[in-house]
């Protein structure tokens, strides 16, 4: 079986002050701080690539963690905005950065906002069945590469971050947690609501909402009921970090308690595939967490969630 060990993460310390576009784009605080609920978003330096945040995202989970370059079996990059318009794959190129030896085996996946989850499926499945010991899953979606600096949609929203997620096989040890329970859906019909048009992000924001918020109460009681589970058996529910504002209205449609569902995006925005890691990053040490959701959803328009476990 295949655990989740650590996370390790990288945000930008480049942040633009959204309350110095309230003229620009007549916004007023309230707008800022409970509808967005974001201050800041980062932003990556212009000669950093999507390759370099896995990198320093690396760099962070070494700190963590001592981890022996010669163990990694695979290496993935979940991703929309890849180096290079994506020729060679991301994951090649970080691979290149890390010196990682020939076997190791490299793949990118195009998915946005629910690609951490899809991904947590796809490598652990991927990893199980060829007998890997080791991987590495990175999440980095650097939206400011195709944000156009006059959209009030998008620029107030957005901003860049890198996880990576240190996937291992299990070794006996604490603090290690098993994903499971996985529930996937798509609705491309819808697509057109979250788009890149002419190397430009176009965003439909009350579509995407009205999508959500509808969307993914349905979907977090259908994974729990085929758990054989219920909201009290859940100790933290973590939902991408759409806005505050989504997030809040998805945890009153729950029924949840506040405590239970973090927002935090205050600082750096909505990451893309990066929002829920960054999340969890924070909770892996957490002895007293023993079930946790996760539920990704936005850009496909695609939606998927899981429960992750704790092995005491």
């Amino acid at each position: 079986m295949i655990y989740i060990e650590k996370i390790g993460s990288y945000i930008p310390g480049n942040r633009k002050l959204i309350a110095e576009y309230k003229s620009k784009f007549e916004i007023d605080d309230d707008f800022i701080l409970n509808k967005l609920g974001v201050e800041y978003v980062s932003r990556k330096s212009e000669n950093e690539e999507t390759s370099d945040l896995c990198v320093s995202a690396f760099q962070a989970l070494q700190r963590k963690l001592a981890i022996s370059l010669d163990e990694i079996d695979c290496l993935v990059v979940c991703t929309q905005n890849p180096d290079g318009g994506g020729i060679p794959h991301t994951s090649a190129v970080v691979h290149q950065k890390l010196n990682l030896q020939d076997r190791c085996a490299c793949f990118d996946i195009a998915l946005g906002c629910s690609g951490y989850v899809y991904s947590l499926s796809i490598v652990k499945s991927f990893m199980e069945a060829n007998n890997f010991r080791a991987g590495l899953l990175f999440t980095s979606d650097p939206y400011s590469k195709i944000i156009n600096p006059d959209d009030k949609n998008t620029m107030l929203l957005f901003g860049d971050a890198a996880t990576v997620t240190f996937l291992r096989e299990h070794n006996h040890r604490d603090g290690q947690w098993l994903a499971k329970n996985f529930c996937f859906a798509t609705r491309g019909s819808e697509g057109k609501a979250l788009h890149n048009r002419d190397h430009e992000l176009f965003m439909n924001g009350r579509a995407i909402f009205t999508f959500c918020i509808t969307q993914v109460p349905l979907q977090v009681r259908e994974l729990l009921d085929g758990a054989h589970m219920s909201c009290e058996d859940i100790d933290l529910f973590l939902f991408h970090q759409g806005s505050k504002y989504m997030v809040e209205q998805i945890r009153k449609r729950l029924g949840l308690p506040e405590n239970k569902v973090p927002i935090k995006i205050s600082g750096y925005g909505n990451t893309v595939s990066s929002s829920i890691p960054l999340l969890l990053e924070e909770c892996l040490d957490d002895q007293g967490m023993n079930n946790i959701v996760l539920s990704g959803f936005g850009v496909g328009l695609s939606w998927a969630s899981c429960i992750i476990s704790h092995d005491k």
